[in-house]
């Protein structure tokens, strides 16, 4: 056959009277005589006409949806509606026979609950081929952005023996005997005798590592697997996701929300310029399927008016402590509807809080600044009311988005050795394994910022989807870790 044109190019080709040649699988195939081709390049099938009368029955019978096919033919206008071209099948083989009678993957809609129990046939699906095609774009923008902002893309750590958090929530990674494993004198498990020779786990964040390279090179990010051993089932956490975490030397808070802004409207943008079909496909699907819902449960926006507005509004910017003030003032806090009421400052705010500032209160994208030390991480730095007095409250900012609550974390870093070491001695972290961190302030210390965006929760904002584990290809959740 000759060179094979992905089907997305071909819709867009007036080069009718031409041979063309298509491969993908089959969607349905109606009247012995229409095939709904389709190759994931495009949510839009391609018609393919077969001459029935002078094919055998037999190589007829193997066309039934799910099965792979190239087709060679003649492309011409279409006299049919819902396309502008379609092709004259000459010849037609079949990489790949699919049984119609136990293919899972009917032409019908399916229940995305359903889709996840078979979430290695679920690319074949239009929604999830538009997600993972959205998925992409915003991937490749994060790139873009910081590509051409000069930073530098380092590789951190997926292994490592330091809790960037100091959660705890760690997954553990080891050699030894899970039965028996070798112990120590205080009947301690002896992970001197493990592969590394101490204790090692996942990765949680790649930050501590993104410091020392933002330290030396100014403007570094890391783009990779994060792993927390969090027993949480909700529709918003995965044991397994993907982390973007921008470090930048000579940088205070508000650099960091500049940055982290910017690079936000950034990617919808590149995602909307770039992705309009499948936006729409599930703007439409999105929809669709509030239509059964209550009136005030369904979006006050399309998902493509929600983007814009996105792009079109600053973020506002409030502290932490105006927020307690706006929260305990609320109705749904004064009417105890909050599942978590306000009572008073240091709270450690929820979705549920996040989400009423954001699409209740000021109906639009939300920068929280400024949060209690003690409900925040030792590495950032501590706010000075007065000059050399420290402060309750830290140089930190969260990001809340409409539907999603925190979808970005950050803060300008503790840069001061004095300072830093004595939080970590408050929180029982242990400086001598921390040497090499503490390194970066006794040599050549400098005011530095970053964040950490949740890259699937980024996907679940662009495309409408209410469920992480739909934005995510395999998803690694409490129980389930298949494929």
């Amino acid at each position: 056959m000759s060179k094979r044109i992905k089907i997305a190019e071909l819709l867009q080709s007036s080069k009718t009277g031409t041979t063309v040649n298509v491969k993908g699988w089959i969607r349905t195939f109606r009247n012995n005589q229409f095939i709904a081709l389709n190759d994931g390049s495009t949510n839009t099938n391609i018609q393919v006409v077969v001459d029935f009368e002078n094919t055998d029955p037999a190589e007829l019978k193997r066309y039934t949806t799910g099965a792979a096919i190239g087709v060679e033919g003649e492309l011409v206008s279409s006299q049919g509606k819902g396309q502008t071209v379609e092709i004259i099948a000459r010849r037609i083989e079949v990489y790949g026979d699919c049984d119609a009678e136990v293919y899972p993957l009917q032409p019908k809609k399916h229940s995305l609950e359903f889709l996840r129990e078979i979430a290695h046939l679920r690319f074949r699906t239009n929604t999830f081929a538009a997600v993972f095609r959205v998925r992409h774009a915003l991937a490749f923008a994060i790139h873009k952005f910081f590509n051409d902002k000069g930073f530098v893309y380092i590789h951190t750590p997926i292994i490592t023996a330091s809790d960037a958090e100091g959660a705890g929530e760690m997954f553990r990674v080891t050699t030894l005997d899970a039965v028996k494993p070798p112990m120590n004198e205080a009947g301690e498990v002896d992970f001197s005798k493990d592969f590394f020779g101490r204790a090692a786990n996942l990765t949680v964040s790649g930050q501590l590592e993104a410091e020392l390279g933002a330290l030396a090179l100014s403007e570094v990010y890391t783009f990779g697997p994060t792993f927390r051993a969090e027993n949480s089932n909700t529709t918003r956490h995965l044991a397994e996701f993907w982390m973007i975490e921008p470090e930048v030397a000579f940088a205070d808070l508000q650099d960091n929300m500049d940055l982290a802004e910017d690079m936000l409207k950034y990617v919808i943008r590149y995602a909307m310029d770039n992705c309009r079909e499948d936006l729409e496909f599930l703007s439409n699907r999105q929809a669709e399927e509030e239509k059964s819902m209550p009136q005030n449960e369904r979006s006050e926006m399309s998902l493509t008016q929600k983007l814009e507005f996105c792009l079109a509004n600053d973020f506002e910017r409030i502290t932490y402590t105006e927020a307690i003030d706006i929260l305990r003032n609320s109705n749904p806090n004064k009417r105890k509807q909050f599942k978590y009421l306000i009572d008073g400052w240091g709270a450690d705010l929820q979705s549920e809080h996040e989400r009423f500032l954001v699409e209740k209160h000021f109906k639009k994208p939300v920068i929280l600044t400024n949060y209690p030390a003690e409900i925040k991480a030792f590495y950032m730095r501590q706010d000075d009311p007065k000059e050399g007095v420290p402060g309750p409250t830290v140089a930190a900012m969260d990001i809340l988005f409409p539907g999603i609550g925190e979808i970005v974390g950050g803060s300008q870093r503790e840069e001061r050795l004095d300072r830093l070491t004595a939080k970590m001695r408050e929180m029982h972290i242990p400086e001598e394994e921390m040497y090499w961190y503490l390194d970066t302030r006794r040599f050549g210390t400098c005011p530095h910022a970053g964040y950490g965006l949740g890259f699937e929760r980024l996907v679940l904002f662009v495309t409408g989807m209410t469920n992480i584990r739909d934005v995510i290809a395999f998803p690694r959740t409490p129980g389930n870790a298949e494929f």
